[in-house]
């Protein structure tokens, strides 16, 4: 990986659930796990027709330094637009460079 690729600036959130003294939920919401430096590379688009409306898809790899514990639960942060991570990949098991294949969540 190249220095120079790690040119967008983005975060990773994971969703947590709070819960009073007594066990009972109280709110949730996306808390930020770490800021990184990343490249970002469009993969694929498409649209699609849902139920009449048309639906739009991207799907994007995002290539990050090796960061521990980093899980297809959590969502990645970048300006305005938020990308679901659907897998995490650690090319060679080498722990240098982790890959998150995500699909940008349109509103």
């Amino acid at each position: 990986m190249r220095i120079g690729d790690l040119r967008h600036r983005i975060t990773i959130q994971e969703f947590v659930e709070q819960v009073d003294e007594y066990g009972t939920p109280i709110g949730a919401g996306w808390q930020d796990v770490c800021t990184v430096w990343a490249a970002v590379e469009p993969i694929q688009g498409r649209e699609y027709i849902l139920l009449q409306n048309t639906q739009s898809e991207v799907t994007i790899r995002i290539r990050i330094r090796f960061q521990p514990g980093i899980k297809p639960a959590m969502r990645v942060k970048y300006g305005n637009r938020i990308f679901d991570i659907q897998s995490v990949i650690d090319p060679e098991e080498r722990h240098i460079e982790l890959q998150l294949m995500c699909k940008e969540v349109f509103k």
